[in-house]
């Protein structure tokens, strides 16, 4: 098969819309499902991520996207029991490819709701028990064990969009899309992000220990399949943070920064020990505990509403109780798209626990950049390369 018709394009009223390889046949089967425009670059660019993830950490690896970008991304590290807690996967077995989803997943659950997952490996029991009961519009992956494909089919009334891809599949070293009749080329960002992009390190810190290195590979492999301007908060083998889109660096450093501080709060007891009414959504717990942790929950308390979601009245979990936990998050790493202008960036992660930095270097501030990171006893190394991604 070398062409596939499509219901539409990015919306309704574009038609027609098809996908097709000019020579050879199409690198995937549909095995279930009509998986749409944008399903498809989810996929694609979901498939690339986790690939690039396996063969630079040697771990299988997972991504969830959502438009374009992912919402999060890890390595199938095994979980702990405050990480199983809050994902949701306390009551499940864990392969190693089930870790790697359940970190992806988990690190911005808001995000993920109805994304689209590509996994590095053939998607095994586990990892497809897991999938079968969260809100997903499809999945690709080069496998699935027989068991494995028939849970996945079951999902959304048997019409889950799953594609097997073809591993082997290489693509053609130049690339073109059309945008306003207009043929754009370019050759395929083919670059090889490894350890040898982490040597030049330029600030008075030098040390980078193992994981840090692995956690500043996963932001930048993450980055060159994340919409620019975009920077990516990691530990402990999952992005914990993803800023994409943004015009302005310290808007993508902020809102990642911030995506972080929720990742590492619902960790905090006041979350872990929140009793939610019986029969509650998982969508609707979610968005519970983000409103917990906003000011929107004193809205909640004064409307009574908090009835309708937890049995038992929580406590405020104040400002200051907030800033003490997050004070707890350290050994962050952090990994930028294109070089930081200006040192606030730094100040901005700094809040959230980074002490890792990856980032291109060549801006007309990089000493007040470096200057910023010896302030905070950060090591940061300069790549030399730029990630964007449009």
């Amino acid at each position: 098969m070398n062409e596939l018709q499509l219901k539409y394009g990015c919306n309704p009223n574009q038609k027609p819309s098809r996908i097709f390889m000019e020579q050879g046949e199409l690198p995937i089967t549909i095995l279930n499902g009509n998986p749409g425009y944008i399903n498809l670059l989810d996929a694609f660019n979901g498939w690339q991520l986790v690939k690039e993830l396996k063969k630079a950490t040697g771990l299988p690896a997972a991504t969830s996207f959502k438009h374009v970008s992912p919402a999060g991304a890890a390595v199938g590290l095994p979980l702990d029991d405050t990480l199983k807690k809050i994902y949701f996967v306390d009551d499940l077995n864990l392969s190693p490819l089930a870790c790697a989803y359940a970190r992806a997943r988990g690190a911005d659950r808001m995000s993920s709701y109805g994304d689209f997952i590509a996994l590095s490996d053939v998607c095994d029991v586990e990892t497809a028990t897991m999938i079968q009961r969260e809100v997903s519009d499809g999945i690709i992956a080069p496998g699935y064990t027989a068991e494995a494909l028939e849970i996945l089919k079951s999902k959304r009334k048997g019409t889950y969009n799953i594609i097997q891809m073809d591993a082997s599949y290489v693509p053609a070293p130049v690339e073109r899309k059309q945008v306003f009749g207009i043929t754009f080329e370019q050759g395929r960002n083919e670059l090889d992000i490894n350890e040898a992009l982490l040597s030049n390190i330029v600030t008075e810190n030098k040390t980078l220990p193992e994981q840090a290195k692995i956690d500043l590979l996963i932001s930048l492999i993450t980055l060159k399949y994340t919409q620019s301007n975009s920077v990516c908060y990691v530990k402990d083998g999952q992005a914990i943070g993803i800023g994409a889109g943004q015009q302005s660096r310290i808007h993508c450093t902020r809102l990642a920064g911030n995506k972080a501080d929720i990742w590492w709060l619902r960790q905090a007891p006041q979350v872990l020990n929140l009793q939610f009414v019986d029969g509650i959504r998982r969508a609707d717990r979610d968005n519970a505990i983000d409103v917990y942790i906003s000011d929107e929950y004193m809205d909640v308390l004064a409307d009574g509403t908090w009835e309708t979601i937890f049995k038992v009245k929580p406590e405020i979990f104040t400002k200051e109780a907030q800033k003490a936990w997050l004070s707890k998050n350290t050994n962050v790493a952090l990994g930028s798209d294109a070089f930081f202008p200006f040192g606030d960036n730094i100040e901005r992660a700094h809040k959230s626990g980074v002490a890792y930095i990856a980032q291109p270097g060549g801006s007309i501030r990089d000493d007040h950049v470096i200057a910023t990171c010896n302030k905070y006893g950060i090591a940061m190394a300069f790549t030399g390369i730029r990630l964007f991604h449009h």
